[in-house]
């Protein structure tokens, strides 16, 4: 009698059991509910075009513009396929092992989010109370277009209230208890990070300009003093706030609840994305533009906020996302018209 030899399994095979695996998940059937859910209710709620201040998302039908933010995922998801093929080879770090014990992890994130949500609102009343537009986590017009007035003394203002409230404010107070590699901030692999935010960056570039060209429409001038200038002030207005508050602080703690990655993955792109909720095309008048708004923000947002959370885990660097996938593209490339009409660049 002859025994038969276990057959191999192929790498096609293997990656296919991984996937099922995947989608078994209870996060992520959650996720796809959330997402089946959220399409539903908007193409109910939308009507003929969506109640924006947004002149870029107002276009009827509504279904088309809900439809075309969707196919953002297809990206979101090709890119996180070539993060993994470019980090396949690397020992992924130990990314909730940095994050204190479980106990200790659930209450700082919970002091953390609620700090966040007092931050939010300041930032709403103080915008206001000058005459301005609530303070988000993007200027008013930045990546999506409201046509609304925009001054250099708000840009500045929002600046540096969003860099002290999310970035300085939580790095000094988990600065004092935890070492910068606890906290994300030391490359373990400068040169495959390096090697990572060059081909992301490449990548999300292209798509980019073939969307929107108008950053190489700009005259030498415009472009020389603009691109810097947007880099700036996105840096300290957005970039910097978003990278500790989100991947340096929260992201860990994320991983070490829940104990997986699809989980955090989900609960990094939902934060990133509700701190987005006062963005200047936001509309809060009736409860139905109200529900209509902060749908549309997790639909817009969350998939690049999983990006941001995937490239975190998989480099163990809460800075990577910053060159690969924020100050440059999309902002700069984005944004730089918009800032160089605020400020009158000829």
């Amino acid at each position: 009698m002859t025994t038969s030899e276990p057959r191999l399994s192929s790498p096609r095979s293997r990656e296919s059991s991984r996937l099922i695996a995947v989608l078994r998940r209870r996060s992520v059937r959650g996720a796809l509910g959330g997402w089946l859910a959220i399409n539903a209710v908007l193409l109910a709620l939308a009507g003929d075009k969506l109640p924006f201040h947004a002149s870029s998302l107002t276009e009827p039908p509504a279904s088309g513009e809900i439809l075309q933010t969707n196919l953002m995922y297809l990206e979101i998801f090709a890119l996180m396929g070539l993060v993994h093929l470019l980090t396949r080879r690397r020992q992924v770090p130990d990314l909730a092992g940095r994050a204190p014990g479980r106990e200790v992890a659930r209450r700082e994130t919970a002091l953390v989010l609620g700090y966040a949500a007092i931050a939010m609102l300041g930032g709403c009343l103080l915008g206001h109370a000058f005459g301005w537009h609530a303070f988000g986590f993007h200027l008013d017009g930045m990546i999506i277009r409201t046509g609304q007035d925009v001054t250099p003394a708000e840009t500045f203002c929002w600046a540096a209230y969003n860099l002290l409230a999310y970035a300085v404010v939580p790095y000094v107070v988990f600065r004092r208890r935890y070492t910068p590699e606890q906290l994300s901030l030391r490359s373990s692999n400068r040169r495959a990070d390096l090697l990572l935010v060059v081909v992301v960056l490449v990548t999300e570039s292209t798509v980019q300009l073939l969307l929107n060209p108008a950053v190489l429409q700009l005259g030498l001038r415009q472009f020389l003093l603009g691109v810097p200038l947007t880099v700036a002030l996105s840096f300290a207005g957005t970039v910097l706030p978003t990278m500790i508050l989100v991947y340096s602080i929260l992201t860990p703690r994320y991983l070490a609840l829940t104990g997986s990655v699809p989980a955090t993955l989900v609960l990094g792109g939902l934060t990133y994305a509700l701190l987005h909720v006062f963005d200047g095309w936001t509309n809060f008048v009736s409860p139905t533009d109200a529900v209509i708004s902060l749908l549309y923000v997790l639909l817009f947002y969350t998939g690049p906020g999983m990006f941001k959370t995937f490239l975190t885990i998989r480099t163990g660097n809460a800075s990577t996302h910053v060159w690969a996938y924020h100050a440059i593209a999309p902002h700069a490339l984005i944004d730089t018209p918009m800032f160089v009409k605020v400020f009158g660049i000829r």
